[in-house]
């Protein structure tokens, strides 16, 4: 899929406050770490994640996803009535109705002729809504639109440290490594036709998607019913499995967004990857023959959080000047499923 009046107007994020290091964590499976004989230092030794952020207890996710929407817009010469879409795209949802993405409409003022809804497609969320967004502005149904996210991780790390120190295994260990990784954090992307101001912006080039449900349950989070009252959240990945598959999937993506584009590896300045960590980022580098230096990465303070990660990410480089106007920039995208969307923009 190619794009000719799509941009990327604006990113904000909301980081969520409070600051949780690999060591507290450990801390708190001490229990389960003696019982299994653990040396101290694996979460950090196997993820390269030293800290990520929680919200604080009860915090509605709407109102992480409410705060970056209002940055996105902050600034811009586009009004609540210029909004022709908003896409709530989070796997952290508030109910199983109405949608999310009805309370951060409601609180941008919102309304109207406008599509209001949530999608949902695990850490790919934001980037399935920037492309459906991005379909509707190409067909000029809307001028702009608007993707918003927010993630917290609290909770069930929470319901996973006491149900590892009450049951410890080595088993439970490998299989919940990755619900440690998790990261807390919200975030919006406001895309428009260009025609609100004549400010360069990012645009979008294109995007490839590839799919291999056979492997959906390879990473599964959701709430098992033990009886009507009794409903208990769950994580389990496996990890190795999923990274063998997954990169291998990124690679047959990665060729395929450089034939649609008409673009080579090497003409690619930067990528933005979702943000695993650092046994992920090197391999999937490695396979598609992206140098590190091309990447930019946060997972090492912030974790993993999901479908915000990756435009926190790119919002951040672009803060820090790693993202330069006129750069090919691609926004790799692997997700549970599995599905892989990857992104071209020229910045």
């Amino acid at each position: 899929m190619r794009y000719s009046r799509v941009y990327i107007e604006s990113v904000g994020y909301e980081l969520a406050p409070i600051v949780v290091t690999s060591t507290e964590l450990e801390q708190r499976l001490k229990p389960m770490y003696e019982a299994l004989h653990i040396a101290p230092g694996q979460l950090e030794t196997l993820t390269g994640i030293r800290e990520r952020r929680w919200w604080k207890p009860n915090t509605p996710v709407s109102l992480g996803a409410i705060a970056a929407a209002r940055k996105a817009l902050q600034g811009r010469n586009i009004t609540p009535q210029d909004i022709g879409a908003v896409v709530y795209a989070g796997v952290c949802r508030e109910n199983f109705e109405p949608a999310t993405a009805c309370p951060v409409a409601s609180a941008l003022g919102v309304h109207g002729a406008a599509a209001i809804y949530d999608i949902s497609n695990a850490c790919l969320g934001i980037l399935n809504g920037v492309l459906d967004i991005a379909n509707r502005i190409e067909l000029g149904q809307i001028r702009a639109g608007l993707v918003v996210a927010c993630e917290s991780s609290r909770e069930i790390n929470e319901v996973m440290i006491k149900k590892m120190n009450e049951n410890p295994s080595m088993e439970l260990f490998t299989t919940s490594l990755a619900t440690f990784t998790g990261g807390s954090g919200a975030a919006a992307v406001l895309l428009t036709d260009g025609s609100f101001t004549p400010a360069r912006r990012p645009k979008l080039l294109g995007g490839v998607n590839l799919a291999e449900p056979q492997h959906h349950k390879l990473c599964r989070w959701g709430i098992k019913s033990n009886s009507v009252e009794n409903h208990v959240p769950y994580m389990q990945t496996d990890a190795v499995a999923v990274m063998k598959h997954g990169v291998e999937l990124g690679k047959r993506t990665w060729d395929a967004l450089l034939k649609e584009l008409d673009l080579t590896t090497e003409q690619i300045d930067k990528v933005i990857c979702h943000q695993v960590g650092n046994a992920h980022q090197k391999l999937i580098l490695q396979t598609i023959g992206v140098p590190l230096e091309k990447d930019f990465t946060t997972y090492e303070f912030l974790g993993n959080m999901g479908t915000v990660s990756l435009p926190v990410t790119a919002a951040l480089a672009k803060e820090r000047d790693v993202l330069l106007p006129g750069d090919i920039v691609g926004f790799l995208g692997i997700g549970s499923g599995l599905n892989c969307l990857m992104l071209g923009i020229q910045w």
